[in-house]
Formats: C-alpha cells, sequence, structure tokens
C-alpha cells in the first residue's frame, strides 16, 4: 500500500509542477457578440477597445508581453482530466419531470444553476464517469441500473446540465492533443498541449437511446459555465501569443469547417501584463437546437474568479499594483454586453468572497501591504464605482480564508496560526458598512454555508483535522458557536469541500448534512453523515464508504458527491454507487461503473 501511496503522490507532484506555471494566468473575457455562421455589425463599448488589424495585435503583444512562444495552458478543471490521459508511470421511460423529492447541486444563486459531474431529477441520475456519460434509472431503488452510456473517444466530460422540461442534457468537455517538448532547464519534460472546449446538447426523452442535437466547439480551455432558464453560459480562455511572426488566433469548428476569430473582432483593455489570454463567453440555448450560439471574445491579463447573477456576470482580474479590475457583463438570453468596470484594493478568494444584492455588488479582499495582510470589505454600485468600503478591520496579521454573503450580512472568517476570528459584518448601509461582532475559535474555517437567516454551517480545521461548526448570530453584536464536530479518530483528515462547494449536501427540511471527508486511517474517504438540528446540534449519524474488502488507498472509490431521492441516500465515487436508507444508512442497492 505504501509503494501505491508513494506512487500516487509522484504522479500528482508531476501534474503540479506542470500546472504551477500557468494556473495563475488564467482569464475570463468580454468581447463582441457574434452570429454562429454570420457576423452581425459588432456592438461598441466604450469599456474596451477594439483591435484595427492583425499587425495592430500582433504591436499590442509584441510591446506588452515578454512571452511569445507556444505557452503550456491549463484551465482549472484540467488537471483531474489530465491526471487520465497523460502518461505518467430498454424501453422508453416517461419524459415528465419526476415529482419525487430529491436534492439538487449545491450553487450560490438560486436560479442560477452551476455545471457538476452529477444531477438528478429524482428518478434518473446523469454521471459523468471517466471518458463517458451515464443515464441511470436511480429510483426506486430496485429499479436501479445503468440506462446507457454516452462516450466520447476524444473529449473528456468537464461538466453537465440537464434541463427536464425540456429533455436535455450538455455536456461540457475539453479535446487535448499532446505532445511532448523537453527543455534542458526542466526536470520534467514540458508539455504542450492544444486544447479545444465543447459543448454537445442531447434529446434525453429515451433515456435508453440519447440522441444527439448539436455541438458547439471552440479552441481554448474551459474555465466555468452557468444555466439560466433556457441559456448555457460558459467561458473558456487561450493563450495570446505569436509563433513564427504567426498570431496564434482562437477557432470554432463546425462541420462546415474552421472559421478563425478575427483580430478585428477581438476587443482589449489597454492594460500592461506580462501574458495574455483570449477568452470567449458563450450563450447557448439548450432547449432549442435551431437558434445559433452567440459569443464575444476579448484578450486581457491574467484572472482570477467569476461570479453569476440572474442578470450579470462578474469577472475579476488581478492587477500588477495589487489592485483588482472588475467587470460587469450584462447577460439576458443571447444579449452578453459589458456595462461596467471597477476596481478595488486587494484579491477575492473565491466566487463566495463576491455577491449582488439590490442591485449593489459586493467583494471581500485581502491587500498585502509591506508583506503583512489587511482584510477588506467593498460595495460598489452598477457602475462599479466604489459606495462604501470597510479596509482593514480584522487585527494585523490576520489572512482571510472564507466569506459568504447573506442578504444585508456578511460573515467572514479571517485567521492567525492558532485562531479563527468569525466576523459578522452589517453591509445594509451601502455607504457605512460595520461590524457587528465577532467570535474567536480553534482552527480556521474554509467553507461557510447559510443554515438559515440566523444560523451559518462552517466547514474547517482544526490542527489537523476536519471540524464542522454551527455558528448562531442571532445576536449578531455576540455570535455563539453553538455547536461543534471534530474529526478525532485520525492523525489527519481533509474534505473536498475546501476545494469544490458542490461536494457539500445540505437540507434543512430533512436535518440532514452529508460531507466526504478523507482520514489518515488506510486513505479512506468515506460519506460522513449528520443529523443538524438547532435542538441537538451536530450529531454523527454515521458512515457510507465504497472502500471495503481490502481497498485501500485506492481514489477511484473514494466518494465525491452525496445526493438523495425521497428516503434514499446516494454516495458516488468513480467506481460505485451506493443508495443507503436516509434514516438508518442501510444499504438497500449498489452499481458498480464501468
Amino acid at each position: 500500500m505504501q509503494k501505491e501511496i508513494k506512487s500516487r503522490i509522484k504522479i500528482y507532484g508531476v501534474v503540479a509542477v506542470l500546472l504551477a506555471t500557468v494556473l495563475g494566468a488564467l482569464c475570463y473575457n468580454l468581447g463582441v457578440i457574434h452570429e454562429f455562421g454570420s457576423v452581425s455589425p459588432p456592438l461598441y463599448s466604450s469599456l474596451l477597445k477594439r483591435f484595427s488589424s492583425d499587425e495592430e495585435l500582433r504591436n499590442f503583444l509584441m510591446r506588452n508581453s515578454e512571452r511569445q512562444g507556444i505557452i503550456p495552458f491549463f484551465g482549472p478543471v484540467d488537471a483531474n482530466l489530465l491526471l487520465s490521459i497523460i502518461p505518467i508511470s430498454k424501453e422508453d421511460v416517461e419524459s415528465a419531470p419526476s415529482l419525487n423529492v430529491h436534492s439538487t447541486t449545491n450553487i450560490q444563486v438560486a436560479g442560477v444553476d452551476e455545471a457538476d459531474i452529477v444531477k438528478t431529477d429524482g428518478e434518473f441520475i446523469y454521471l459523468i464517469s471517466g471518458s463517458s456519460v451515464l443515464i441511470l434509472k436511480a429510483y426506486p431503488t430496485i429499479e436501479a441500473e445503468v440506462l446507457s452510456n454516452i462516450t466520447f473517444s476524444n473529449t473528456y466530460p468537464a461538466g453537465i446540465f440537464v434541463d427536464s422540461y425540456s429533455d436535455r442534457l450538455a455536456v461540457l468537455g475539453c479535446r487535448y492533443i499532446i505532445e511532448y517538448m523537453p527543455y534542458p532547464w526542466s526536470y520534467y519534460p514540458s508539455v504542450f498541449i492544444d486544447i479545444k472546449t465543447s459543448i454537445n446538447i442531447y434529446d434525453i426523452s429515451n433515456k435508453t437511446r440519447p440522441t444527439f442535437l448539436n455541438n458547439f466547439t471552440i479552441s481554448g480551455s474551459y474555465f466555468d459555465s452557468r444555466m439560466i432558464g433556457d441559456y448555457v453560459y460558459f467561458v473558456v480562455s487561450q493563450p495570446a501569443y505569436i509563433i513564427y511572426d504567426t498570431i496564434v488566433l482562437p477557432k470554432i469548428y463546425t462541420d462546415e469547417g474552421i472559421k478563425e476569430i478575427k483580430a478585428t473582432e477581438i476587443y482589449y483593455s489597454d492594460v500592461s501584463d506580462d501574458y495574455y489570454l483570449y477568452t470567449t463567453i458563450v450563450a447557448l440555448n439548450i432547449r432549442d437546437a435551431s437558434e445559433e450560439p452567440t459569443f464575444k471574445t476579448i484578450m486581457m491579463g491574467s484572472t482570477s474568479s467569476m461570479y453569476v447573477s440572474l442578470n450579470n456576470i462578474y469577472i475579476t482580474f488581478p492587477e500588477l499594483d495589487g489592485q483588482t479590475s472588475i467587470y460587469r457583463i450584462h447577460i439576458e438570453n443571447t444579449t452578453i454586453n459589458p456595462e461596467a468596470k471597477g476596481k478595488v484594493q486587494g484579491r477575492e478568494i473565491n466566487q463566495f468572497s463576491m455577491d449582488e444584492y439590490d442591485g449593489y455588488f459586493r467583494i471581500a479582499t485581502t491587500t498585502w501591504v509591506n508583506g503583512i495582510p489587511q482584510n477588506n470589505l467593498y460595495i460598489l454600485n452598477m457602475s462599479l464605482d466604489i459606495v462604501g468600503n470597510l479596509e482593514d478591520f480584522a487585527p494585523l496579521g490576520e489572512i482571510m480564508d472564507s466569506a459568504r454573503f447573506i442578504g444585508n450580512r456578511c460573515y467572514l472568517s479571517t485567521s492567525t496560526p492558532r485562531k479563527d476570528p468569525f466576523f459578522v459584518i452589517d453591509v445594509e448601509n451601502v455607504t457605512e458598512p460595520r461590524i457587528l461582532g465577532n467570535l474567536s475559535i480553534p482552527g480556521f474555517t474554509r467553507y461557510l454555508h447559510p443554515y438559515d437567516e440566523d444560523y451559518v454551517i462552517g466547514v474547517g480545521i482544526e490542527g489537523s483535522n476536519v471540524k464542522i461548526t454551527l455558528f448562531n448570530v442571532t445576536n449578531v453584536n455576540a455570535p455563539i458557536n453553538m455547536s461543534e464536530y471534530k474529526i478525532t479518530e485520525a492523525a489527519w483528515s481533509d474534505t473536498p469541500v475546501f476545494r469544490e462547494h458542490k461536494a457539500f449536501l445540505f437540507d434543512r427540511a430533512k436535518n440532514l448534512l452529508v460531507i466526504p471527508i478523507l482520514t489518515s486511517i488506510d486513505y479512506r474517504q468515506n460519506a460522513y453523515v449528520f443529523n443538524i438540528t438547532l435542538d441537538s446540534g451536530i450529531v454523527l449519524k454515521g458512515n457510507v464508504t465504497h472502500q471495503e474488502n481490502g481497498i485501500y488507498g485506492d481514489s477511484r472509490f473514494w466518494i465525491s458527491r452525496a445526493l438523495y431521492i425521497e428516503n434514499v441516500l446516494y454516495t458516488l465515487s468513480q467506481k460505485k454507487i451506493r443508495m443507503n436508507n436516509l434514516e438508518t444508512l442501510v444499504l438497500m442497492n449498489e452499481i458498480d461503473l464501468p
């Protein structure tokens, strides 16, 4: 087992080396609306400039970008996909949506769905498994089986959306062409990967025989996506560079051939950076295959996070001077239009550091001043002008670990080496945000989730182990650590919730909390199932594991997601789906995955 563990460490280490040089260069971008197949007149924006010719674009890159050759580039989803491809050592079914009570993907904004590796409609489960997308009959458990397998020969699925009302399945994926180019100064051979991102739409009214409807493929690496109503919005980035005096431009691939996005169709912001990317935002109607996708492309420097409300996409760009630029892009059906740009001091952590509420945008950041972190909160109007701020509010040296905006409150956790200050901040008065109260507890909190308007769940670490906390913020001036559960049986533990909020399953009506947790005991990653109430706090109900009969340290059996349908808890790993009674956790059925 030790040899296997060491082998895995080496594999992850190699990928980490490859990714470390490029992950910081991710870029979300805006651009100009195009009609697929024909180009409509560009929509001019006062926020952005447009290149007048190939020569102007070439001169801009030569003047401002230090990196001119082939640039290995990876999007945030590529790390896991690359592990699998880089050689390092029956009957028709009813189409109406199910009426069964079931869980949904853990998303940030109601009505704004986020792509994930698994979806359910209360009767069927749609799941990415390796290079395939499976459709399973899931409920009732006695009928559970794999109904169909959509296999991709050269595409690696990264996320899916399901629209049960129109019986549509959208599969976002990446295609790779690999070449090894060893450099004399590098211990590992560098890998150049020509990446294309695609979205495939399927009619799934017949679950046993999904029908392919249409495809949209563009050069570049998949970054993120959302689905609002009928439309999927997804973001793709591609390095901007010159090779052999030729500008490499983004391309769209169709059955009719390849369409290159012209330099004159690309917008840019005139800022200095040593690395640029073309990034395209695409809007695609998942229900109506006859409606052509629209998209916009812009060239900018490296980027950090994306937050999406029902009407706007907010994209952040870290500036070289320590500030963060923010763009607001209005979205409505096929319309993608940049409308405002602003700046704040510091860097946000992730999408949960941002929020739109009652016509204002809020963002929490950390600024480093002479090597010392300072934490800030900013409130901006729809023009992205700062109207209120709270700067350097935490004690000297504390680093922000997590943030969550809930209505007129911001809950924010910072940390010092031995304790975790938990702040409650009032943001109702947009011009004067203020601290209402704070609480110091051991450890630190990496993810915050609303229980209701008066209670917040925190997932973090104390010492070397995962700790779950239920904060009582009824008295905002004196928040209370109402209940907590800490892993005590292992030398150390970890949870994917720290890196992926979709691994977090919570349902207040069912008093249910499920979190996958990896422990040092035989490298087991089990689903920890909790009963969580205001009366009893956080109480462990039991564990569900896919690792048994000597299967230890094999990450293919690590539980990555959990969901429920009616009274059944479904846990998913790469190799198995298990169905347990939600109350007793008694095993009801299981399916081995290919």
